[in-house]
């Protein structure tokens, strides 16, 4: 009885864990535009490839037309810009909140976390969390909140 049972229990975490990496392995890879001396889009990149996205980076002193090429209105507007995907990122966006973007699968540009709210992915400090939205947007510059995080 016990060797079935832990034949069992070791079926379900190998399962588990086969489903776990073959869900990471689909994940689009992301590639950021952003200031060649911006610390704070390397953090950020560092959580995406934490949360199993392969990451890659172009460094531009150019990004406001980076963010216009993308459709991204200044409203919405953050330090980097990246693809993922058929989508936008623009700025300090959970991982969490992109995968459910690419699971979801809207009918959207992609994603802004406006500005650079103190706590989100490499804007962490230790003593300092703003709550902030993450916005859903269009190429017809229509928004609607898709995530928010306190």
């Amino acid at each position: 009885m016990k060797k079935h049972t832990l034949a069992l229990g070791l079926t379900a975490v190998l399962g588990f864990s086969s489903a776990a990496l073959a869900n990471e392995a689909t994940l689009p890879s992301v590639h950021v535009y952003k200031s060649p001396t911006c610390g704070c889009c390397t953090a950020w990149m560092d959580h995406l490839k934490e949360n199993g996205f392969e990451v890659t980076a172009t460094n531009s002193n150019n990004m406001a037309q980076i963010k216009q090429e993308a459709g991204l209105i200044p409203a919405l507007g953050s330090c980097h810009t990246a693809y993922v995907g058929d989508y936008v990122v623009e700025g300090h966006v959970p991982a969490d909140d992109i995968k459910r973007l690419l699971s979801e699968a809207p009918m959207a540009t992609g994603l802004s976390a406006p500005g650079m709210p103190a706590g989100s992915p490499g804007m962490e400090m230790s003593n300092r969390e703003d709550s902030y939205q993450v916005i859903l947007f269009n190429n017809r510059g229509q928004t609607r909140v898709f995530a928010e995080h306190n």
